[in-house]
């Protein structure tokens, strides 16, 4: 095991393009640490110089604080698990997972020993003489798993694991991956573009936009302390609703409700002019006629335009009541146009299931303005602590329930298993940009003949 440092890192490509610009970030060692962030983001690339397959261009980069720019991936001893899964096809299951210690000249007890060990780790020791074309996609996966697991690799290195499964055979695997992770205490680097796997499974995340890092936190920091408009609406789903906000003596004014100032909203107004951005989470509405009366907050009526049952809880959208003057120049002055499922003409409102709401009702919702948190539409930047002192609604409280607010289980496409969180649809990262190629023990893309493996995801494996 060992503790991985980027000390202002930088990939610049030949025509001058910067993937990954100056970043510096500390992973210690046992630390489960994912890189999360939208297509060309760059965190693949970043990924991919800890793993030797990308040179940095400037900065260092230490590997148990060993200086490792110049040394080679075979000598880095770290393992890479791709997306792909990168099998060989004519090998049996213990022949894959043996493959880089017998390169290696390990004695053959003792590849037989590891690769027995790593089966009864991740359940395969019955399928230990298949081949990979009878195995399902979950299998196959930890296959690749057991290949990394048996060199004994002083850090894991994921690029997208996931991302070929199917929604439920996807949660089921996160679930086992986070506890292999735990089990086995080795440090571990996890990149996605799916929100809900970075809020599973880290211990800390990395939030990536444009080469850079916006913030770095545990994911309940992110979810509840978000730096700038970009990580509140990256981190969510449904994302975070974005209305246009104006403050009117004691009153913030939103466009669909008028709400009092909190004392943290008064105190981040005092240095401020002008318009904000307020930010609200769909778990902060709720329907008015479930609310007990001493519960505080403000009510307002909205007609619904659509409601969405996943049966453990129901989304309305309603109009934001905006201009779609006001809304095209926010969004482009804040960089919500970056933001796959933020809008700021429509409120998504998470409500309970006993809520009676229907499509084409004028219903009366209830908010909670005390986590309400305001941005300055130029800068992005959050101005309040979203900390006040009125009572805060979490009907959805309680970690691992399924039903919080830090896992979002606002589930679209894991909708067949509605206690968890949903998924962006899947995107194939280009962050490469041109990457170089590097010499591995591992096939190349499209050895494993099934199907269901696109994407064009490199099939290098360290």
């Amino acid at each position: 095991m060992a503790d991985i440092v980027l000390d202002h890192v930088t990939k610049r490509f030949p025509d001058g393009y910067e993937a990954v610009k100056s970043i510096s970030l500390e992973i210690k060692d046992g630390e489960f640490m994912i890189l999360v962030g939208p297509s060309g983001c760059g965190k693949s690339t970043a990924l991919n110089m800890i793993a030797g397959l990308e040179d940095v261009t400037e900065g260092e980069l230490r590997i148990g604080g060993d200086l490792v720019n110049d040394r080679a991936p075979k000598d880095r001893d770290i393992a890479m698990i791709f997306q792909n899964y990168a099998l060989y096809p004519h090998m049996s299951v213990r022949e894959n997972m043996g493959f880089a210690l017998k390169l290696a000249k390990v004695d053959q007890k003792e590849i037989d020993t590891r690769v027995e060990e790593a089966a009864e780790t991740l359940d395969l020791t019955e399928h230990l003489e298949r081949r990979p074309a009878n195995l399902s996609g979950g299998q196959r996966q930890r296959v690749a798993m057991g290949r990394a697991i048996v060199r004994d690799p002083r850090a894991f290195l994921m690029d997208e694991p996931l991302s070929n499964l199917d929604a439920k055979l996807r949660v089921q695997m996160r679930t086992e991956v986070a506890e292999l992770q735990s089990r086995l205490g080795t440090t571990t680097v996890y990149v996605t573009h799916d929100q809900t796997e970075a809020m599973t499974l880290g211990d800390r995340v990395a939030v990536m936009r444009a080469g850079e890092i916006q913030q770095v936190g545990p994911p309940q920091e992110l979810y509840n302390e978000p730096k700038n408009l970009f990580v509140a609406g990256f981190i969510g789903s449904p994302a975070m609703n974005f209305v246009v906000a104006s403050v009117e003596g004691d009153t913030l004014k939103l466009p669909f409700v008028d709400v009092p100032l909190t004392d943290d909203m008064r105190d981040a107004m005092k240095d401020h002019a002008g318009n904000v951005l307020a930010g609200v989470r769909p778990g902060r509405f709720e329907d008015a006629a479930l609310v007990e009366e001493d519960k505080g907050g403000v009510t307002f009526k909205t007609k619904v335009k659509l409601v969405e049952s996943l049966g453990s809880e129901l989304f309305a959208h309603f109009s934001s009541e905006q201009s779609s003057d006001q809304i095209d120049k926010v969004a482009t002055d804040a960089g919500l146009d970056e933001l796959s499922g933020s809008s700021l003409d429509t409120i998504v409102a998470r409500l309970d299931p006993a809520s009676k709401v229907k499509r084409g009702d004028e219903a009366e919702l209830w908010l909670d303005p005390s986590k309400i948190l305001l941005f300055d539409p130029e800068s992005g930047k959050r101005l309040n602590t979203g900390r006040a002192d009125a009572t805060d609604h979490e009907h959805h409280d309680g970690e691992g329930d399924g039903r919080t607010d830090e896992g979002d289980s606002d589930s679209v496409e894991d909708s067949d298993s509605a206690s968890e969180g949903s998924s962006r649809p899947d995107q194939s990262e280009d962050d490469s940009h041109g990457a170089g190629e590097a010499d591995t023990d591992t096939p190349s893309e499209g050895t494993d003949t099934k199907s269901e493996e696109p994407g064009g995801e490199r099939a290098d494996q360290t």
